[in-house]
């Protein structure tokens, strides 16, 4: 059902030292790094760190499910633009990411950024 999971922190820095340390003995170690966000894993980058920008006074997670096909991340998308959701990135393909990375990402009620992935190729 998970895919993935992001959470912002207030001093990069020591929540990279931190990881870096606990998830080791894991198996798991950074595995991409973009401006303002960090993946580790095992074998798929699975869990994110972002700073938390300026002053700001909620912290937004990033939730993202498995869809199983292209079609059920573009149903996501119309449900949730259905129930009023704003929508931060409409489907569409992240080679960023990897070649075939399909998504679409919105928010929920509470300002989370929940998204809907696929990895197979079309």
């Amino acid at each position: 059902m998970l895919d993935h999971l992001g959470i912002q922190v207030r001093d990069l820095p020591a929540s990279l030292a931190f990881y870096d340390a606990v998830l080791a003995p894991l198996g798991a170690r950074r595995m991409m790094e973009f401006p303002g966000a960090v993946g580790y894993g095992s074998s798929a980058p699975d869990f994110w760190l972002s700073p938390l920008d300026g002053e700001a006074q909620g912290v937004e997670s990033h939730i993202a499910f498995t869809a199983p096909d292209r079609a059920a991340v573009q149903a996501f998308h119309d449900a949730a633009v259905a129930a009023g959701a704003e929508v931060l990135h409409a489907p569409k393909l992240w080679p960023e990411y990897h070649a075939t990375y399909f998504g679409a990402f919105v928010r929920d009620p509470d300002g989370n950024n929940v998204e809907a992935v696929c990895h197979k190729p079309e």
